[in-house]
This record gives C-alpha cells, structure tokens and sequence, in this order.
C-alpha cells in the first residue's frame, strides 16, 4: 500500500466515529502499518514497535506528522531505530526529491536519549559512522555537547574554525566529561598530526593542552568560558547556517548583535569562492535579518551594493553615496521597502537623493506619506501649466534631487527654456502599451497633484499621455471630464484601445455608444462576446438601433481569422447589411444552418433587396444561392426561408451532426456553436437518457461551460479519470459552480474515481468552506450505513478499487454484506 492507496483509508478512520474507527484500525492492521511505514519512511515492523499495541495507537500515529514521529521515536534510545530515524529524513523530505528534511531537533532528541555503553551506536553499521560520513555541518552542530567522544572530535575537527569560541569550549568541556584531560590531549595532538590541516584556531589548542595539565581541566576551561555568551543553540545555529553558506533563516531574538560584531571582527563574513555561476554574500545574508545595524549593512553595500540594496533595508546614507551616484544602487525594491517601514524618512529622500527619474520610479505611490510628502513639493507648481510642462521636459535629464527639479521647474528665472507646450509629442497608440521611463515617471507624479492642478494641465497633455492617464492612471471624473472636454473623443478611443482597463472604466466606454470607441473596444479590449453581438447588431446601450458603423466594419474586415473567428461570428444574426457583407466576404460558413440564419437575419431587416445583394457576392453554395434566389419574389418567402433553416436547426439533424466522429481538431459542439448554431439541450438531454446520444459526443457536450447540470448529473454515473494533463470535466463544473461537491459524493460513479474527483477539486485552501461541509455530508452518510460496524467499513474499503457504483451505493452494499437480513 502506498500513499495513494492509502489515502480512503486514511478517510475512513477519519469519518468513522471513535470507537469504529479504533476498531477499524485494529481489523486493518497490515494495511495501516504499510500506510504509515509509507508515511514515515520507517520498516514496518519498527512501525509496529513504535506505534505501540491497539488500534487507537495506529489511527493516532497516522494523524501525526512524520517530522513529530521521527523525533518521538528518537527518543527512545535504541540504535537501530536511531540509525532508522536518521535516513528517514530523505524520506519525508520536500516531495520525497532524495534532499533530506531540515530538522534540527533530531539529532538532539537521538544523543540525549542514547546509551554509549551500547555498542551497536559505534559499530561498523551504526549511527556515529553514519554521521561522519553523511551528515552535513549544520546537522553535526549538536554532536559538539553529545555523549559520544569520538563524534565530539570529528565535529570540533569540522566546525571550530567557523563557531565562536564559547561553543568550542563547550565541546571542549564535553570531551573532558567523557574522556577527561587525557581525552582533550590526545585530541590536541591528533589535530597537529593531520598534515596540511589548519584548525584555525590556534588559541583553543593552547586551552586544551593548558587544561589538561591542570588538576580540574573542566573548571580550567568553564573559567575561561565567556558567561551568557552563545548559550542558545538556534542562535548558535543561526550564525552557522550564514558562515557555512546554507541562508540566514530567521534570527533567533536570543542573537546579540554585539556578539555577531565581534565573530565577524575574528573571521569576517566575506564572499564565498564562486562555485560555477553563483557565490555566496555570508555578510549580505546577515543583513535580511530584521534590526541588522547600519555598520554591517554599509559594509556589506560597499563590497556588493546592488545585491545588498535587494535584500537589506538600507541606511539614508547608502542611497547619497558614491554608489548611488554610480549607479549601484536597487531604487525600485531600496526605497519601496525603506518608505514602508519609516527607516527612510521620505522628505530627505524626495530632498536629497538623486537622479529624481531614477527616485521618482521607485518610490511606492500607494504609501500614503510618500504620496502626502510630494503633493506638498507640487504645490510649488501650481495649477500654472508653464511649470508642469517644465517639469516634464526636464524630469528626463534632470540630475538633481525630485525637490530640486520641481524647484526647478517652478523658477521663473531659471536661465533653461521653459516650456509652454507638450516637448516631443507622440500620437496615441493602439494597442495602448504602459508608460516608460519620463512617462511614466511623470504620470505616477501628476497624480499625486491637487485636483485644481490636474484640470488646470491636462488641457496641455500630448495624445500618448493623455492615453496613459485614461488607461493606466485613475483621474478623478472632475479630472477626467476635462480631458474629455479638452481632447474630445479621440481621448476616449485612446483609451478603449486597451484590455487592461478596470470594469468601471469599461463600463463607462461602452456607455458612450461611439463608434470610434466601440470599434477599439471590438478590437482592443476583452469584451464579453454579447457586447459584440450587440455592437454588430447596431443595438446601442441608451436604447434603439443605428446601422453599424464603418468603424466597426472596418474591425471585422482587419479581424485575425486564426484566432478570432468568433468576433465575426457575434454579427451572424445582426441583419446589418454591412456586416453580412464582411462576413460572407471574409468567412467560409461550413454548417448550412449559419448561412441560412445570416440570410434570414438580413432579410428580416434589409428586406429581399438586401439578401439580393448577398447573394451577388457570389461567395455562398449555387444551390443555396438558387434557391433562396426563388424565394425573394414570393410573398411568404421569408416564411419559407425560416421554414427551411428550422429544418436545417431540426434538433434530430443536430443530434446526428453530434454523434459523428469527429477528426482532429475542433469537438463536434464547438463546429456547430462556432458557426453560431445554438445547441438545443432539452433535446440532447433526452436523448442521453434515451440512449441516441453517443457517450463521446456527450463528454464533449459536458465540457461546455453553457452545459446545462441536469446533463452533467446524467453524466456522471459515468465519471472519468482524473487527469493529469488536463481538466476533466467533472473538475471543470465543480470550477464554473455548475456542479457541487456534494454531486459528486452522491451521484458520481464508479466510486473510486468519485473519491479520486472530490480529493482534487477539494485540494486548495479556498475550498475550506466546502471541505468541511462535505465532510458533514459524508459523516452523515457512513454513520446511516457503516457506524458502528468496523466489518462494513472494511468491506467498502475492499469493495472500493472495482465497485462500479457511487459512493452511497458502495456504502449501501458493504452494509447489505455485513448485516444480511433475517
């Protein structure tokens, strides 16, 4: 069993109640004992020892997490199990990719608990030769205090050079409880026999070999430790993970930022060599540490300073420095992230670091004292255009601080031109694409402007930033309404030329009605496709009709057929001569119910002159042409014409369209709703249930986000496979809200893949709600048929991998099983 197949146990003994789900557990002992041997990467019968007797134990371990268990069975001091644990880290690591599981509380719980007078810890196939030869330096810190010497001096041998000197004193003083002075001697010695090998602590072998010829080597050495220094063991692990290169992780509250002073003063935190493309900043990694001091930020800034400006939270000084002025400097995550936490005060930022482009790009706008501090330095602009103008022309080139170009641009005596109209003007662009550099810098400063001052200058804006404003700005409608007033309609088609426009804004166009703006909306913006229907159809939002403008046709006839086909598709029944003419011109209609409905929709509002017309582009079948040709004349024609495409619309003509194979490519519903051929679903929904509906042509129906729930509850007696590739549809409706989990509790078969379907669509944290509420509704459904009978249970779990049912029917027969009737 592994842990997929596990997984409706695990549910079982989870909807079970108490006493049921004990009991559950003890009938299924080998199949939860392979579960949890899965789970913790553990031998099955180390399992059975650990867990314990009873199956209230087994159903208790299975809710425990593996990196808890692991550390419960460290404690108990055996050193099989030890050795066990230890592997077992690679077992439950991230995805079970073969990297271990960091778990610094391991290693800790194993030496505490362990018997050195035991020797399998230190045989050939114990745990201690293990360590030496796999564990990484950061695993081996705790094995300093532990009670096994030889691990003691291997890890000293490893790591003294990279810990402070209170931590190697007390492994020093370990060994002495364990090997006494004689223990530390031979150490001494052994380190200066190893050749080429530096201990890079001088000092501590002239301790150890003091201390050994003392009387009491322990108290020579606790003497000579430091007091209160380095005494946690996460602060002592903190300060390894920088120094050995694995990132800073958090800082732990009891590391004294004197003490990290005084490491980096004995052996500094410098560059790592390069391995390949990459090296490691072990002094960059200090400063991602919260409160990090100003001194050791600086440092770090000045050997790396766009790679610490990226990271740390950087002191005022760093950004009016060389670097800053060299361009070394991150503004855009610098100064966003200074701002918000008020370790940069935002008036000496906007007054003094400079270049103001570079400033005024990276400032974070909706940090409500960042946007206070510059509508204040904008009110030396005024609401005079002439400064405005200044402003924009020099933001480009400007050198200075953001102050000292506004300043400038404010000065009527500044000897530089002043502007009176827009420099360089640019056309609007369509598509619209978001301002850069000056521009955009200029449009996130305007609108921290008074609203008086905005009106007053927005009169004077070129097409391009008046398109920048509309679509990526939020201009109040006082602000917004002056534009309009001063750059017309082309301001508004300007800005419907985007799809990144907020639903207000959309909203707002569409109002408008204006053919201009309507056509860049068609081609532009992601319109839902009954706004094309209508646009197509000359129907306008105020109410009546118009003919569709040329701007519209134009659009349709510059349309990518590729792509978007279905644009042209919106106008099949909008009757508008114009339109039909493109869509006969451009398209190749492949279903004859399309045609029929483009000509009947023309001759409903053109009359027969107009179908007349379509008909002398020569681009529809002759024999359709001939005999709608014959009908123009006759008083019913248009009855005939509409005669003949409800025969062609026929539901039993459609259905059979449906149940073809289909080839590659397209389904079969999407060639008829792709020619605007509605699906009749009361019809097809009879004939699933009547059997004239094939199972494909039904799949295919069920993955239309139109399809109706009553087909999708048909359909799912016949649930398909989770896919790993794509969406099935069950998970599709369980998407578009058409179907609810509950659904497919009850109705969905066979029930293993109802199961499979539930834990998929249930799997993210947004369905809280409904986890919970099906786990109600499938407490409620076990405890009718299965509580309080462990047998039931366990045949429905027997029964499940092959039960061609829904999950109440196999509910339903492991209970008829169990309880046969009398």
């Amino acid at each position: 069993m592994n842990h997929r197949s596990a997984t409706p146990l695990r549910l079982a003994l989870r909807l079970a109640a108490p006493d049921t789900a004990d009991a559950l557990a003890e009938r299924l002992r080998p199949e939860l004992l392979a579960a949890l041997t899965d789970r913790f990467g553990l031998p099955e019968e180390m399992v059975e020892t650990l867990t314990g007797p009873g199956g209230a134990a087994l159903r208790a371990a299975l809710g425990t997490d593996p990196a808890e268990f692991l550390i419960r069975a460290a404690e108990t001091g055996d050193p099989v199990i030890a050795r066990a644990v230890w592997r077992a880290r690679y077992r439950i690591g991230p995805g079970r990719t073969g990297r271990a599981r960091d778990l610094p509380e391991l290693l800790p719980a194993i030496l505490r608990a362990a018997d050195v007078t035991d020797p399998r810890w230190e045989a050939e196939d114990g745990l201690v030769p293990l360590l030496q030869e796999e564990a990484t330096r950061l695993e081996l810190l705790p094995a300093l205090t532990g009670p096994f010497p030889q691990l003691i001096s291997f890890t000293l041998v490893q790591l003294a050079r990279l810990l402070p000197l209170p931590v190697a004193l007390d492994a020093c003083i370990a060994l002495v409880q364990l090997a006494g002075g004689k223990g530390l001697l031979a150490f001494a010695d052994g380190v200066e026999r190893i050749e080429d090998f530096d201990l890079g602590r001088p000092e501590l072998l002239d301790l150890m070999r003091a201390a050994a010829a003392d009387e009491d080597p322990e108290s020579f050495l606790r003497e000579r430790r430091p007091a209160g220094e380095w005494t946690d063991p996460a602060a002592v692990r903190a300060l390894l993970r920088v120094r050995d290169t694995s990132g800073s992780g958090a800082r732990p509250d009891t590391l004294d930022w004197a003490l990290v002073r005084r490491e980096h003063a004995r052996l500094p935190f410098e560059n790592e060599p390069s391995r390949g493309r990459h090296s490691r900043n072990r002094l960059m990694q200090l400063t991602r540490w919260e409160g990090c001091p100003e001194d050791l930020v600086m440092e770090s800034f000045r050997a790396h300073p766009w790679a610490t400006s990226r990271v740390a939270e950087l002191p005022f000084e760093a950004l009016v420095g060389p670097e800053a002025a060299a361009g070394k400097v991150a503004f855009d995550e610098a100064l966003g992230r200074g701002l918000r936490t008020g370790r940069l005060p935002v008036d000496r930022v906007l007054a003094e670091v400079t270049p103001a482009p570079e400033v005024l790009a990276a400032l974070p706008y909706d940090h409500e004292p960042t946007r206070k501090a510059l509508a204040g330095l904008l009110g030396r602009l005024g609401t005079d255009p002439v400064n405005w103008l200044t402003c924009y022309a020099r933001l480009g080139r400007a050198r200075g601080s953001v102050a000292e170009m506004i300043d400038d641009a404010a000065s009527a005596t500044s000897r530089q031109k002043r502007n009176t109209s827009w420099p360089r003007p640019l056309e609007a662009v369509f598509p619209a694409t978001p301002p850069e550099a000056s521009r955009a810098a200029f449009l996130h400063l305007f609108q921290c402007a008074s609203e008086e001052a905005q009106i007053a200058v927005v009169p004077h804006f070129d097409a391009r930033a008046v398109q920048h404003l509309l679509v990526y700005g939020d201009p109040a409608p006082a602000v917004r309404d002056a534009v309009i007033a001063a750059h017309g309609v082309a301001a508004q088609a300007a800005q419907a030329a985007s799809s990144a426009l907020s639903p207000e804004k959309l909203a707002y166009l569409l109002d408008l009605d204006e053919p201009q703006v309507d056509a860049n909306l068609f081609f532009h913006c992601r319109i839902d496709q009954r706004e094309r229907e209508r646009m197509l159809a000359g129907r306008l939002r105020g109410g009546g009709t118009r003919p569709v403008p040329e701007e519209l046709l134009h659009v349709l006839r510059e349309t990518n057929l590729g792509h978007y086909r279905h644009w042209l598709i919106a106008g099949l029944e909008s009757g508008d001569l114009g339109v039909a003419r493109t869509l006969v011109g451009r398209l190749k209609l492949r279903i004859p119910a399309a045609r029929l409905r483009l000509l009947v929709a023309v001759w409903q509002r053109g009359g027969p002159d107009a179908v007349r017309e379509i008909l002398a582009l020569d681009r529809l079948p002759v024999t359709l042409r001939r005999q709608t040709e014959k009908l123009l004349d006759a008083p019913d024609g248009l009855e005939k014409l509409r005669a003949r495409l409800a025969a062609e619309e026929d539901p039993d003509k459609l259905l059979a369209f449906l149940n073809k194979k289909p080839g590659w490519g397209e389904s079969q519903p999407h060639k008829l709703t792709g020619e605007g051929i509605p699906l009749p679903w009361p019809e097809l929904i009879a004939a699933y249930h009547s059997g004239s509906l094939t199972p494909s042509a039904a799949q295919d129906l069920a993955e239309r986000t139109d399809c109706p729930r009553e087909l999708l509850l048909a359909l799912l007696p016949n649930t398909p496979e989770v896919d790993r590739y794509s969406t099935a549809w069950p998970q599709l409706a369980l998407q578009n809200g058409t179907l609810a989990p509950e659904d497919i509790l009850t109705h969905a078969a066979p029930a293993r893949r109802a199961l499979t379907h539930l834990r998929h669509a249930l799997n993210s944290e947004e369905q809280v709600a409904d986890r919970q509420q099906l786990h109600t509704q499938a407490a409620a459904l076990t405890t009718e048929h299965l509580d309080p009978d462990p047998e039931a249970w366990a045949v429905a779990l027997q029964l499940l991998p092959t039960f061609a049912g829904t999950l109440p029917e196999l509910c339903a027969t492991a209970a008829a099983i169990t309880r046969p009737a009398t």
